[in-house]
């Protein structure tokens, strides 16, 4: 597209290598009448550019969270970012009044909801929504934009797009709404897309198809993803690299292949495990005992502890561990764990480093990607 977008200027000239997105020790409360609830504590991310980056994690371990502090969509209150930044392409998002926001909200970042329904307004009319963001955002006449709605419905895989133009949301079914949702977050051009669980109120099929007309989309639009799903099979099919979270926490960042062949975090590893694999046959998948803690008055340590089947003692409990990468890795796996700290006497309870592919058995992960 030809229009002219505005944008503001970032704080500091970026180089081809920095990241397009980075989220540092990200800190965010919601105060309620039982407490407050710590849903954010000290999440660390970064997106590159032309990049996917995968989330994944339990419901209410603060996914959905992270996304909406990006896009300056919490409420608040009961919301409160209490510490932490967001840098978007050198600007600082955490800085910029509503205003400020806007020029780069529904422009250079867009995004797709959970439920596409919920996303459309019933009183407006499909072709409304789409043009919506091209009018806000770029000095188009109303024909243009009507030209490009067209356009966009027709590459998100929608037939007799023309007419579509003029129906309501409750005429479509659930996977076409989808399907106009990401027409309206793609429309801009955007530069970073979060998609924040796109398939999880479609059926199977259906998730198959918006999986792969995003992956398609990805690389003709030459964009950045933060994928959020709590589905490690999903995640796998468009993630480049790939951030674990637990009960508001990022526990282990890795290369999705790194993730089934080594992963180093006790909960990544069970996760891992409880893939199906497509050898030999299984009576039960394995589970994780114990429930995810309160976030009212957390666990002043590991929030992971006190279900870690590699529990170590009192410093699980009383320090929090640092998302880092351990000494005896060479690559940028970063763990949150206190087994691979270097003052540790004892080695982990698995081979770490050039050794560190998963073997499989009790403690371990199911080796390899395929079939997962």
């Amino acid at each position: 597209m030809s229009e002219q977008r505005t944008h503001l200027e970032p704080t500091a000239r970026r180089t081809a290598d920095e990241p397009l997105l980075s989220i540092d020790d990200l800190q965010v409360h919601f105060h309620t009448e039982e407490g407050t609830v710590e849903a954010l504590d000290g999440v660390s991310l970064t997106i590159g550019r032309d990049e996917v980056l995968g989330v994944i994690g339990e419901s209410g371990c603060g996914k959905s969270v992270t996304a909406l502090s990006t896009m300056g969509l919490l409420q608040s209150p009961p919301a409160e970012i209490v510490g932490g930044s967001i840098t978007y392409d050198g600007t600082e998002l955490l800085d910029l009044s509503d205003e400020e926001l806007n020029e780069i909200r529904g422009d250079d970042i867009t995004m797709i909801y959970q439920d596409p329904m919920s996303s459309l307004n019933p009183v407006l009319t499909i072709g409304h929504q789409v043009k919506e963001p091209l009018l806000a955002h770029r000095d188009v006449t109303e024909e243009a934009a009507h030209e490009r709605a067209v356009e966009m419905l027709e590459a998100v895989g929608l037939a007799d797009a023309e007419r579509l133009m003029t129906e309501y949301p409750d005429a479509l079914s659930g996977g076409m709404r989808q399907r106009v949702v990401i027409a309206m977050a793609l429309i801009t051009e955007p530069k970073l897309l979060i998609a924040d669980e796109p398939t999880t109120a479609l059926d199977v099929t259906i998730q198959a198809q918006i999986m792969d007309l995003l992956t398609d989309l990805r690389e003709e639009f030459e964009m950045s993803v933060l994928f959020i799903s709590h589905d490690l099979a999903v995640i796998s099919e468009i993630a480049d690299r790939i951030g674990v979270m637990y009960a508001g926490n990022v526990v282990e960042q890795c290369d999705m292949r790194t993730l089934f062949e080594s992963p180093l975090h006790p909960y990544t590893r069970k996760l891992a495990e409880s893939i199906p694999s497509l050898e030999g046959e299984t009576d039960r998948l394995p589970t994780i005992e114990g429930t995810v803690p309160e976030l009212i008055n957390p666990p002043s340590g590991c929030r992971f502890a006190g279900r870690c089947p590699q529990y170590i003692g009192d410093v699980c409990d009383t320090v929090e561990p640092e998302l880092a990468t351990p000494s005896s890795i060479d690559g940028d796996q970063r763990v949150a764990c206190h087994l691979y700290d270097d003052e540790r006497p004892d080695e982990p309870p698995w081979p770490v480093g050039a050794e560190g592919e998963a073997t499989g058995d009790d403690d371990g992960a199911r080796t390899g990607v395929d079939g997962s």
